[in-house]
């Protein structure tokens, strides 16, 4: 959470605590952006877009709503428009197992598989899907935040994460079964 103060100082031109305010939020933003477009590559360049235009915009921001709401409004807008503008592109990028300690080789390797199948179950959700599902349970917002965030009516949101979570079950269904 970030503090009222720092925000405030940020508004008020002082550049040390914009600074330290984006620090604060980068790694949310990121991954927002990366659980939205599904690549590294993407993600980096909408989540310094989104960055930049909070640096620019911060001084439009209200405390009407959550900072955290505005912020995740503003990498949503930009990470659905570089979606839309996205042409299907594949993924060459490998991520990396760690593996601590010999005896647990084998949960990790578990652990990591079935972090992929999710991963790769949620990029192939559907856009309007794959944003609420990030928004609900990778930056835990609640359903009146998605809502105000995605500018949509909350049954709206609640059907897409219903939906959402209805196509993730089958899709990881057939990770299972081995056909995907």
């Amino acid at each position: 959470m970030v503090d009222a103060e720092l925000i405030r100082s940020a508004q008020n031109g002082d550049r040390k605590a914009l600074v330290q305010l984006l620090e604060s939020i980068e790694h949310s933003v990121y991954r927002t952006a990366f659980y939205i477009l599904g690549n590294e590559h993407d993600a980096l360049d909408a989540s310094q877009e989104a960055l930049i235009r909070i640096y620019t915009k911060i001084d439009t921001y209200q405390e009407k709503a959550k900072f955290s709401t505005w912020v995740q409004r503003i990498v949503t807008n930009i990470c659905i428009d570089k979606f839309r503008k996205k042409k299907e592109t594949v993924s060459i990028d490998q991520h990396e197992l760690t593996l601590y300690d010999s005896h647990d080789v084998e949960r990790e390797i578990e652990r990591a598989g079935v972090a992929e199948e999710v991963r790769e179950a949620i990029k192939r959700l559907p856009e309007h899907q794959r944003t609420v599902v990030t928004l609900r349970y990778l930056q835990d917002l609640s359903y009146g935040e998605i809502a105000e965030v995605m500018d949509m009516p909350l049954n709206t949101v609640k059907s897409y994460l219903y939906r959402a979570r209805q196509h993730l079950q089958e899709l990881l269904h057939e990770y299972q079964k081995g056909g995907v």
